[in-house]
């Protein structure tokens, strides 16, 4: 039982910052975040003895991270509320030209379709390579790379696209 502990402790500190990184970038609201990434641990911890290999553990938790996400929209119903009732914060106020810039991207890359925005996205956040996103979405690596390729040609278009719009704004 203590080696258990011990390799869970290993994985919860070695992991913790990826998975709440990627959770964060799935569902944009730190509360659910939180309850994602605990889950995914407790998940991970009833499982652990099916962890073969600890160089995919990584992998394995993001696996089960994602699962999670999708169980969340299959048990939860969303309330509806009247847009009217809400005010709107100026984020030109408070934010700074970097956040802002961030915010525009991460926003960029949220009107990509899911298939290209989720390899797309543990690329960059989760620092996975080709074969370990295969993995994760269980998909064939040529067809991951060729999601990879799209994802950014789809993005740097939506980036110019909205440069040259501000470009033709100002001049």
């Amino acid at each position: 039982m203590k080696t258990k502990y011990l390799t869970y402790e290993t994985l919860v500190r070695a992991y913790s910052k990826d998975l709440y990184r990627y959770a964060y970038w799935l569902c944009r609201d730190a509360n659910v975040v939180d309850d994602i990434v605990q889950e995914t641990f407790l998940r991970a911890w009833r499982s652990l003895e099916s962890l073969k290999d600890n160089n995919a553990a990584k992998s394995w938790l993001i696996t089960i991270l994602r699962r999670e996400n999708a169980r969340r929209f299959e048990r939860k119903q969303l309330d509806l509320v009247d847009i009217d009732d809400y005010e709107v914060s100026d984020l030109t106020s408070t934010s700074t030209e970097q956040e802002m810039e961030n915010h525009l991207l991460q926003r960029q890359i949220f009107k990509l379709s899911e298939e290209y925005r989720e390899p797309l996205i543990l690329q960059v956040i989760g620092g996975f390579s080709g074969e370990e996103i295969a993995s994760i979405l269980e998909l064939n690596k040529n067809t991951v790379m060729t999601r990879l390729f799209r994802a950014r040609n789809q993005l740097k278009e939506i980036l110019d696209t909205n440069s040259m719009q501000k470009g033709a704004q100002n001049g």
